[in-house]
């Protein structure tokens, strides 16, 4: 089996200095050694710093001096000068580098020196850093290093002057990838105050000496795990470092260069609604430090559950993962290898690796279209090409449904002599060998007539009839809509769905193929439903904005789900009103009986198939909205059906491939807060020609009227704060944190004051963001009638 997941063997410059000292001549160089020893071992890539010490050393010398007095003035001129003259130029000593030759940086992840303030609230510090990041960055280019691994954003309050200055470097680059380390939350907030990495020290020509410190994001070493593994992280916490990661990449354009590399040290949340979210997101890397394992029983290093479980998920993405911290003898059992060991064995436990693997699985057949998005068919105006034909024919599943559809539908049949079943599309004749095998099962006497338009298959109809069906089989040439039958018929069998159920011309087909059908017959599908539901995927709205055309921005894509999350959750929200996690939009039932037809038994007009729906959601946890997801459910005929909905999916139909979801994109993402709810409307417009969807969302925090008193509320507007945002009119003090939980200790009871009414009672709701109306006139995307 394949690995899914690539091991990286993590160094730092003690490790290179100790591999320097070892060099026995068989390596020209300390680096070159440790990626020898680190294949050897079983590792794909090794990750190393990029600078040692003496480049900080000097950077903090030239850019970083104490308070100016009488008896360093000199001093400190001198090194202003120096500073100048790197601003000017910048540039490494060769003592100042790890790596210095382009067969070193060919297998290796490169560290950004993790010591760069690129969100300082010194704006000296700030500047000097990201000139430091350019210099590092240019180095990095010069050797084609491949990958940097940046430090992560320590202050809430400058995350935007750290995603400038990483929008900056990926203009600077063509080719090189950026991956941001970050961990889920920030562990500092169950650790003691220690001293800043910088004093308040000034900078040079301008600061003062009042100028703040910037603390650090504190990842916790193995002597703090313990500490760490026995807390718990509130929600609001969490959401921050995500909602931190989405102002860079939103500052960056969605650049499809810039990645995550996530840490992985901090102990995980419980709540998998939280931890869901990174799915959505580009994470190529992911940090795994000695100490963030556990001894068991035996003293072997293995993960906590919760860590488990988060990572047999990232398994689906195929990450590199980072092993830091291994060879430190930090358990008692196993040595270095028992780790990666670990690593593999969660790697094959993973469902998703599992499907992957296994032949007849949804995941197995759609290797290479995870993510990918494909325009739906448009099977009145084209004609399927066989290779198609073939790629539908491989799902047993769809046809083993029908036919046992066709089988109790025969069986229920009362007695007759004759039995007459219509195939309207029959493409290459799958539907028709079902057919057969169902009336040969159920002992009935019927007949089949194959009605198909496309000339090229009805060719193979000719072929299949001639040496497999005889004269069971009655062959018709022609759209459905226009053909005419020497009778009418007991069953029509149609297989005219699409991902989101009618969205390829289902009804309009159907209406045009129910004059055959007699006042008592039956329709196999006898209805159909659409679904929908709210996704975030970074990895998808970038695919869709690719060609930068508002088109590719308002059609609907079918698409293999992989790197998405379902943003909605089950229950009514807070407010109550909300529905359903995913909710049905509409259905379709066949024979209809509400359409006005003509002589011909023709509908006059297509608007009976006009639909439109409104639905709202209960957003549970901070999310950016990229997009719709659209499903289908299926009846083909009492209890046997067809459905690719993500709960009901595998008890009507497992493993089959012939549908994947509808992703309705929108141009521009929505974010959306804890607890907030969201509103989507959509529409199924028809005109003579055309059939198209349009869709629109808005979104709404609640509110209650129920006053809240100043205490209730801290202030965290200051800088110094790495949670520091403004708070908001409503019933939170933040988007970022949770409404419920803006409130851990006061009961229902207590919020309510003498002659009030409860705050359910009096919740309402502000609107906070909406999105502009998607392919308005089907201007972008349509099928055509």
């Amino acid at each position: 089996m394949a690995d899914a997941a690539s091991l990286a063997s993590c160094f730092s410059f003690d490790d290179i200095s100790q591999a320097s000292a070892r060099t026995d001549g068989t390596d020209k160089t300390p680096v070159l050694k440790l990626i020898r020893e680190s294949h050897a071992k079983g590792y794909d890539f090794v990750c190393l710093p990029l600078t040692t010490p003496k480049w900080r050393e000097r950077w903090r010398n030239m850019c970083i001096v104490p308070s100016a007095s009488a008896n360093d003035t000199d001093e400190n001129a001198t090194a202003e000068q120096q500073a100048e003259a790197w601003r000017k130029a910048p540039s490494f000593l060769h003592e100042e580098v790890t790596i210095s030759r382009l067969d070193e940086a060919v297998p290796v992840l490169v560290m950004v020196s993790d010591w760069l303030q690129l969100d300082s609230t010194d704006d000296w510090v700030r500047h000097d850093s990201e000139i430091a990041l350019r210099q590092e960055v240019a180095y990095a280019s010069y050797l084609n290093v491949q990958t940097v691994i940046l430090p992560p954003p320590r202050h809430r309050s400058q995350v935007a002057s750290y995603a400038r200055a990483i929008n900056e470097c990926l203009k600077s680059t063509t080719y090189m990838n950026f991956s941001i380390r970050l961990p889920i939350y920030d562990p500092a907030v169950f650790q003691p105050k220690e001293s800043p990495p910088i004093p308040p020290l000034t900078m040079g020509i301008s600061s003062t000496p009042s100028a703040p410190s910037t603390p650090k994001i504190a990842i916790p070493r193995a002597s703090t795990s313990k500490s760490l593994k026995a807390a718990r992280a509130p929600e609001g916490e969490i959401n921050a470092t995500w909602e931190m990661w989405d102002i860079i990449r939103t500052l960056c354009d969605y650049n499809t260069r810039l990645t995550l590399t996530l840490d992985l040290t901090p102990p995980l949340p419980s709540n998998a609604g939280i931890l869901n979210r990174w799915m959505a997101e580009p994470v190529h890397h992911i940090f795994l430090p000695a100490s963030t394992f556990i001894a068991n029983v035996k003293g072997y290093p293995v993960l906590p559950k919760g860590t488990q479980s988060f990572l047999r998920n990232c398994m689906a993405h195929h990450p590199i993962i980072i092993m830091s911290g291994v060879s430190s003898g930090l358990h008692t059992k196993g040595g270095e290898s028992a780790y990666a060991q670990y690593v593999r064995h969660v790697e094959k436990t993973s469902s998703a690796v599992q499907a992957a693997m296994t032949a007849g699985t949804v995941e197995h057949f759609a290797q290479g279209y995870q993510d990918y998005l494909q325009n739906p068919l448009q099977p009145l105006m084209d004609n399927l090409q066989s290779i198609t034909y073939q790629t539908f024919e491989q799902d047993p599943v769809k046809y083993r449904n029908y036919e046992e559809a066709v089988y109790h539908a025969l069986m229920e049949w009362p007695d007759s002599d004759h039995i007459v079943i219509c195939v309207a599309g029959a493409g290459r004749g799958p539907l028709v060998e079902r057919s057969l095998t169902a009336i040969k099962r159920s002992g009935r006497s019927a007949f089949v007539y194959a009605v198909e338009k496309n000339p090229n298959a009805f060719v193979t109809l000719q072929g299949r009839k001639q040496n497999e069906w005889g004269d069971s089989v009655q062959l018709f040439f022609g759209d459905m809509r226009h053909v005419e039958l020497p009778e009418q018929v007991d069953i029509l069998i149609t297989e005219l769905l699409g991902s989101f159920g009618d969205n390829e011309l289902s009804p309009e087909c159907l209406d045009g193929a129910m004059r055959f059908l007699k006042s008592d017959g039956i329709s196999i599908p006898s209805s159909y439903s659409a679904h929908l539901a709210p996704l975030s995927s970074s990895k998808l709205y970038t695919n869709a904005r690719i060609s930068r055309e508002i088109k590719g921005m308002e059609t609907p894509y079918v698409v293999m789900f992989q790197n998405v999350n379902i943003l909605s959750g089950d229950g009514g929200g807070v407010s109550g009103r909300c529905g359903q996690k995913i909710q049905q939009c509409w259905e379709f039932e066949h024979p209809r009986k509400d359409a006005t037809v003509d002589e011909r038994g023709l509908p006059l007009t297509n608007s009976h198939n006009v639909r439109s729906a409104k639905l709202s959601f209960h957003i549970p946890h901070a999310g950016v909205m990229h997009g719709l997801a659209g499903y289908f459910e299926a009846v083909l005929y009492g209890h046997v059906g067809l459905s690719i909905h993500p709960h009901s999916k595998d008890r009507v139909s497992k493993d089959m491939l012939s549908w994947f979801p509808l992703f309705f994109p929108f141009k521009e993402p929505l974010y959306l807060p804890s607890n907030s709810e969201l509103h989507v409307s959509i529409w199924r417009l028809t005109n003579e020609r055309q059939v198209w969807y349009e869709w629109y969302a808005e979104s709404f925090l609640p509110v209650f009227n129920a006053p809240s008193s100043p205490e209730h509320y801290e202030d965290t507007s200051g800088d110094g704060s790495f949670f520091a945002c403004t708070s908001t009119h409503v019933a939170v003090p933040s988007p970022v944190i949770d409404a419920i939980d803006a409130f851990p200790s006061l009961e229902r009871s207590e919020l309510r004051k003498s002659g009030e009414e409860s705050p359910k009672s009096t919740a309402g709701v502000i609107k906070i963001g909406q999105t502009s109306l998607h392919n308005p006139g089907g201007r972008s995307s349509w099928i055509g009638l």
